[in-house]
C-alpha cells in the first residue's frame, strides 16, 4: 500500500517555475516507478514523466521535454517535478501515482495509487 499527497502546486506567471513534490508513504514506495499525470478542464488526462524505480530512467512527454525533471529521493520517500519555462497551456491538476507491477510510464491505467492532485495555473 503506497499513500501519495503531492503539494506545490499554484499561480505562476508565464515563463516561471514551480516544483512539485509527491510525498508517499508506505513501505513499498523504493520499489514503486512514479508518474506525474495532468489534467485540464475538459481535457483527458495526459502523461507528463516519469522515473524508474531506482531512479535511473525517466521519461517525459513531448510537450514538457526539455522544460520539467522528474527526480526522485528514496531516503526522502519523495519524487519531484521540477517545472522552468512554464506555459498557459501547462494550467492542469497534477497528479502523481505509484506503480508496484510492470513498468508502461505513460500509461495512467498501468498506475496503482493515486494521490489527490495539485492545481497548477500558469498565467499569460
Amino acid at each position: 500500500q503506497v499513500q501519495l499527497v503531492e503539494s506545490g502546486g499554484g499561480l505562476v506567471q508565464a515563463g516561471g517555475s514551480l516544483r512539485l513534490s509527491c510525498a508517499a508513504s508506505g513501505r513499498t514506495f523504493d520499489s514503486s516507478d512514479v508518474g506525474w499525470f495532468r489534467q485540464a478542464p475538459g481535457k483527458e488526462r495526459e502523461f507528463v514523466a516519469s522515473i524508474w524505480r531506482s531512479g535511473i530512467s525517466t521519461n517525459y512527454a513531448d510537450s514538457v521535454k526539455g522544460r520539467f525533471t522528474i527526480s526522485r529521493d528514496n531516503a526522502k520517500n519523495t519524487v519531484y517535478l521540477q517545472m522552468n519555462s512554464l506555459r498557459p497551456e501547462d494550467t492542469a491538476v497534477y497528479y502523481c501515482a505509484a506503480n508496484l507491477g510492470p513498468y508502461y510510464p505513460s500509461f495512467a491505467w498501468s498506475y496503482d495509487y493515486w494521490g489527490q492532485g495539485t492545481q497548477v495555473t500558469v498565467s499569460s
